[in-house]
């Protein structure tokens, strides 16, 4: 039996300021080691001042993952020598004096499946090492501090997984959670790390570090799981201990033997005394959580009869939601989820790409009306809306200056109507007995307009034109 569990870290993006200082929390504009301070380095004589608006967001994470929430919360220093930990520890949480860290036990579906969570604790991102060199003998190590102090939530679970697969499911769906919950851009680099502690039965549990993404992650679980069994079925003992992700070679080296709680020297923080949340500030941060991911898809579903599998796709998205809520009427829902999921999501599938997007909501709320009355077609539709992303101009302008706008004069539809029926006498025939072939002179008459003639009055001239 495999036993996977996983320690995942999650920077607070969208917080101002770090976890114990007001150096700005958003490192990655700057050059390296610019965004520091006393505080962050570790100089002697500085003391550190908790984030309030860290811990709100900790507890709002804490709470949407169903986890108990303290009334205290404690902060104790985890001493080990690394360079990238200025001070040579960091600041964190730990439930030895009972639960004092933000989040106590929790749970998180994956399809049918529940999976645990242990706790949530708040602490400081170390700094960041950069390597240098083409190979191991003149290879050289590099700090960046501007990342030391970040505000930083690790999201402990217990061993509930039983395959890579359904580790990379719950990834992306905890992704989603936080994005939606506002509290952080998972999207950015280095924003949302994971390890994982693998363990198959009879053997120790083994911790794999270093790794850079949810596919990596997904490939060194499944190579660490084919690693143990292999050494199982040979009676070579599985030791306890840390391995690193190589990412070129696809495979986990041996890094360190596991370190147990005792080797940290954990104690109390003395420069932070305990944080006392009472039960109005968790109420108040209750009602400001936005609606849940699955909420949304329930909405969609019920209220405005958008498929199940489509509502999914664009609730779990906040980028999406935001701008289907924004754009859409009672009316024009289907049509608006219709346009996101088949068009604009091919057209927007990066990063890069949505923030250079000129399009606002207003333009899809457009698009969809135009669509609904007629004014533009579907085909038309994803040309003005390719358009629009690039020239943030109206839809109205752009039907103008690219000529998109429907056939919709009768006489004009008439003539190439009564022409595609001249050119497909066999279809005309077959169409008289199978209504479903008129179907194909619909397309003729599309292919005419390059995709501009208005489908619902072109199938009702087909119908009037065959007896």
């Amino acid at each position: 039996m495999t036993k996977i569990g996983l320690e995942i870290h999650c920077q607070l993006t969208n917080l101002e300021s770090k976890l114990f200082c007001s150096c700005k929390a958003n490192y990655r504009e700057f050059e390296p080691n610019v965004n520091i301070c006393p505080i962050c380095m570790g100089l002697p004589g500085s003391l550190p001042r908790l984030n309030q608006k860290a811990v709100e967001k900790a507890t709002m994470i804490a709470m949407a993952l169903n986890c108990s929430t303290p009334e205290k919360i404690m902060f104790f220093r985890k001493n080990y020598f690394y360079p990238d930990l200025p001070k040579n520890f960091q600041i964190t949480q730990l439930n030895i004096y009972g639960d004092t860290s933000v989040g106590g036990r929790g749970t998180l579906m994956v399809g049918d499946k529940e999976i645990r969570i242990t706790r949530i604790q708040l602490e400081e991102d170390p700094g960041r090492l950069i390597y240098e060199g083409s190979s191991e003998k003149n290879q050289i190590t590099l700090v960046d501090y501007n990342r030391a102090g970040t505000p930083l939530v690790e999201i402990v679970t217990e061993p509930d997984f039983e395959n890579p697969k359904e580790v990379r499911e719950f990834l992306n769906i905890l992704s989603d959670l936080l994005e939606n919950l506002g509290v952080s851009d998972p999207s950015l680099e280095g924003a949302m790390r994971a390890d994982a502690n693998v363990s198959i039965e009879g053997g120790n549990k083994v911790e794999i570090k270093n790794i850079g993404s949810f596919h990596d992650l997904e490939k060194a679980v499944h190579f660490e799981i084919t690693r143990q069994q292999s050494l199982h079925s040979r009676d070579i003992p599985i030791i306890q201990e840390t391995r690193h992700w190589d990412d070129k070679r696809k495979i986990t080296i041996s890094s360190r033997s596991k370190e147990e709680d005792l080797d940290y020297r954990y104690f109390l923080e003395g420069d932070i005394p305990s944080i006392r949340i009472a039960d109005n500030i968790k109420e108040k941060l209750k009602s400001e959580m936005p609606e849940s991911i699955s909420s949304k898809k329930q909405r969609y579903v019920s209220k405005y009869n958008i498929p199940p599998q489509v509502a999914d796709v664009l609730s779990s998205d906040k980028f999406y939601s935001d701008l289907f809520e924004d754009a859409h009427t009672v009316e024009n829902a289907k049509e608006v989820a219709n346009i996101i999921t088949t068009d604009l999501m091919g057209l927007v599938d990066t990063r890069e790409k949505r923030e250079s997007s000129k399009l606002k909501s207003s333009h899809l709320k457009d698009i969809a009306n135009s669509i609904q009355s007629g004014k533009i077609a579907r085909n038309s539709a994803k040309n003005a809306l390719y358009e629009i992303i690039k020239t943030g101009k109206s839809l109205s302008s752009v039907i103008s200056e690219m000529d998109l706008g429907n056939v919709s004069d009768e006489s004009e539809l008439s003539k190439i109507i009564e022409s595609v029926i001249s050119e497909e006498n066999q279809a005309v025939e077959q169409a008289k007995s199978n209504p479903q072939t008129i179907n194909y002179l619909v397309g003729k008459v599309m292919q005419r307009t390059k995709g501009k003639a208005d489908p619902k009055l072109t199938l009702d001239l087909l119908k009037k034109k065959i007896p």
